[in-house]
């Protein structure tokens, strides 16, 4: 019996022995494998040297896209409409007709300024006939052609009376969604529908004063509407104003867009790019680089007592350009960073590359190629 406790108690002894060995031998083996620390295993890492890549220096601003012409017809008095002769979204041409308004008592007012125009013309033909041959005085003739082109006057005014009731486009263009329909009452200043011409769209933006030397008409220009994500359409520069905002210090700009297709619309939030030139700049990729507030850094590949250490370098970034970024200062070209795996390295500890060193972001080989370590 005592033989047998004492078996038992042996068993138990040896496997909290067992399990206790084993935890510490997980414990220190994670310990070695995810730390570079010195004396402990060299953390797996992807390498890249630091090469020249070209940055565009670019204006980015925000515009508001209208038509080259763009107006809302509108009425200058109080009357029905008697006929629309458009359809929602027509193209129409300069001077088609649009609206008609009633005109009853205009086309009468014209039928009797043209009575009053024929009596007035043949009584200025009688008295003229009658003063050349000396019968009556040339002042009566004088009088009556006066009064003829009195007449010839008001028939005029009651002509231009009856064209206000007929509503023309002012220019070729496209017109919008319309509510009026015949027997509509206007009123002067109401809108009836609105008129664009965006064969060609404009856009309107500021830019700080600092860049006027960089302006010109004439400068190619991108616009990225929101709207349409992914395209880009090409124009230029079309005006510069002549005056610089006193209180924001910057200068307004016009930029004109061929819009065949009529993609862009009167109105879109468009963001304009003025690329500026093409420089050679230092770049990493935006893997490699950690950000901790305005501070960024990356772990400088460096040569340690028993092999390849990181060491974290304070950088000063610039552009940011498919996928890498612009290098100000902290590194030079040819020096090797972690590529990635940046949450597994410590500062000072042990690396070892798993990719061979690419030829920087610049040369060939730009993107580091994994492979397995031997």
């Amino acid at each position: 019996m005592i033989r047998r406790h004492f078996f038992l108690i042996a068993a138990g002894v040896a496997l909290v022995l067992m399990i206790l060995a084993g935890g510490a031998k997980l414990l220190l083996g994670g310990k070695a494998e995810g730390q570079g620390g010195p004396g402990g295993r060299a953390t797996a890492v992807s390498q890249v040297k630091v090469g020249e890549r070209p940055f565009t220096d670019r204006i980015e601003v925000l515009g508001v896209a209208k038509g080259r012409q763009s107006v809302t017809i509108t009425s200058n008095t109080t009357e029905l409409i008697t006929a629309v002769h458009f359809t929602d979204g027509q193209l129409v041409s300069r001077g088609q007709v649009l609206v008609t308004l009633k005109d009853d008592q205009e086309t009468a007012d014209i039928a009797q300024a043209q009575a009053n125009l024929d009596q007035a013309k043949r009584n200025y033909d009688r008295w003229k006939t009658l003063a050349d041959k000396g019968i009556a005085p040339r002042a009566t003739a004088e009088q009556n052609l006066a009064a003829y082109e009195s007449a010839k006057a008001a028939l005029a005014s009651a002509k231009a009376q009856r064209l206000d009731r007929v509503i023309r486009a002012p220019f070729a263009g496209r017109v919008g969604i319309s509510d009026v329909a015949p027997g509509t009452l206007i009123a002067p200043g109401g809108a009836i529908v609105s008129l664009d011409d965006a064969s060609v769209v404009r856009v309107d933006f500021s830019v700080p004063d600092r860049y006027l030397a960089t302006l010109r008409d004439g400068l190619p220009i991108k616009a990225s509407p929101d709207a349409l994500p992914g395209e880009t359409f090409q124009g230029q520069i079309a005006q510069i104003d002549t005056r610089i905002d006193a209180a924001t210090r910057a200068i307004k700009a016009r930029a004109e867009f061929p819009n065949p297709g009529g993609r862009l619309k009167p109105g879109m939030l468009v963001k304009v790019a003025i690329d500026q030139g093409v420089r050679q700049g230092l770049a990493v990729p935006e893997a490699a680089v950690q950000f901790e507030g305005q501070q960024a850094s990356v772990f400088l590949v460096a040569k340690g007592e028993k092999g390849q250490v990181a060491r974290r370098t304070n950088i000063t970034t610039g552009l940011t350009a498919d996928g890498f970024v612009e290098i100000r200062s902290g590194l030079k070209a040819g020096d090797v960073v972690v590529a990635d795996g940046l949450n597994r390295v410590q500062d000072g500890g042990a690396v070892r590359d798993v990719a061979k060193p690419a030829g920087g972001p610049g040369g060939q080989g730009g993107k580091p190629q994994d492979r397995k370590a031997g």
